[in-house]
């Protein structure tokens, strides 16, 4: 027989899988987003990256998130919120961390000299 804490806990970890996998969908529809909005972006902040706001699909509409400061994480760069048209759809590519080992600010997977520091 479960008890309480292990129920809760077995809830816990289901939630958090099912974050997870909605997190990572790929968001297509037939609406395209409106336009951007304008936001002052704030002076560097030292060990932080800001995030540009962007319109989010949210139900059945688009919802505008405000920009943000995000940790910044060695190693990585940060790839902002970007919607493609495709056809008469639109599919929106959430923001991610992609490896970047040389800091220069181009993914690894992109990159054609990805492990050359001196090169900016």
């Amino acid at each position: 027989m479960l008890n309480r804490f292990k129920i809760m806990a077995i809830a816990a970890a289901a939630a958090a899988t099912m974050s997870a996998a909605n997190a990572a969908a790929v968001i297509d529809v037939r609406v395209a987003p409106p336009p951007p909005r304008y936001e002052v972006v704030p002076a560097d902040r030292a060990g932080y990256v800001w995030v540009p706001g962007y319109w989010d699909w949210q139900g059945h509409r688009h919802v505008w998130m405000k920009g943000h400061w995000q940790h910044a994480r060695h190693g990585y760069a940060y790839r902002s919120p970007a919607w493609e048209q495709d056809g008469d759809r639109w599919v929106l590519h959430r923001g991610e961390w992609t490896r970047d080992r040389d800091h220069d600010g181009v993914p690894d997977a992109v990159d054609h000299h990805p492990d050359n520091p001196y090169r900016h």
